[in-house]
């Protein structure tokens, strides 16, 4: 069995989330982590920027890693559609990886046609990946309809999965209880509900490092739910350990 997995994400300049979150949590995982950056970011007078990669380079980075063997692929924050365009190249190209999508669209940079052309382009994976992890908003944002309450959220992943996803988890945080993080996992037939305390701290990163976890899980064989159970105590854990710059700071 491989060790290699491979993350398309973009670099957080704080190093709490985003390819910092991957490759910390390959490591944690005990694997070889592999990286092609879709983007930069940087503090500036305008606020926090992303930065896109030129989505030719995106190509070129993806072209160098064809005869890697994969495990897994972790894909995080594609900037715009053309880097998006690559990343869904690459991945039709790898239909036998595993491969999990933190659809990533909730950016204050980005403006409203930019995210809805991007929405538009993740849901093209959707029949590629194994499991999408979008938070409420992203989850949103992609089934087309607002989420207020746990039936909402059981009626967008069903949504989700009809466009072709083949395991959903919705991130729930502390939305519906101030006291319970609560998640939704859906395998296309059974909701299940994924409760934890709220934990105070930092909790920069944790989306990342949730979703490279799954992935890592899925590297290592475990089956899909259970990949998703250990990650959101893998993250509870590394929350509990962060520093001031993000979850990641546990290993």
């Amino acid at each position: 069995m491989s060790s290699h997995i491979l993350a398309i994400s973009g670099n957080d300049i704080f190093s709490g989330g985003g390819l910092h979150a991957d490759l910390t949590t390959f490591a944690a995982n005990k694997l070889h982590g592999f990286l092609a950056v879709s983007c930069l970011t940087a503090l500036t007078s305008n606020g926090f920027e992303v930065i896109p990669i030129d989505a030719t380079v995106v190509k070129q980075q993806l072209d160098s890693l064809v005869d890697v063997d994969f495990a897994a692929i972790k894909l995080g924050l594609l900037p715009n559609v053309e880097v998006a365009e690559q990343a869904l190249h690459f991945v039709q190209n790898h239909k036998d990886t595993p491969v999990v999508l933190d659809p990533v669209l909730v950016c204050k940079e980005k403006h409203d046609l930019e995210v809805s052309s991007l929405r538009d382009e993740l849901v093209k994976f959707f029949p590629y990946v194994t499991i999408i992890t979008p938070n409420l908003v992203e989850a949103q944002l992609l089934a087309q309809m607002e989420i207020k309450t746990l039936d909402d959220m059981k009626a967008a992943a069903k949504k989700l999965h009809d466009l072709g996803a083949g395991y959903v988890v919705i991130k729930g945080g502390s939305r519906f209880d101030d006291k319970e993080a609560i998640d939704l996992f859906y395998d296309g037939d059974d909701f299940t509900f994924l409760r934890a305390s709220i934990l105070g701290g930092n909790n920069i990163g944790a989306g990342c490092t949730f979703a490279s976890s799954i992935a890592s899980k899925i590297a290592k064989s475990e089956p899909v739910e259970e990949a998703v159970r250990q990650s959101k105590d893998f993250v509870r854990d590394a929350i509990s350990h962060a520093d001031d710059y993000g979850v990641n700071q546990l290993f």
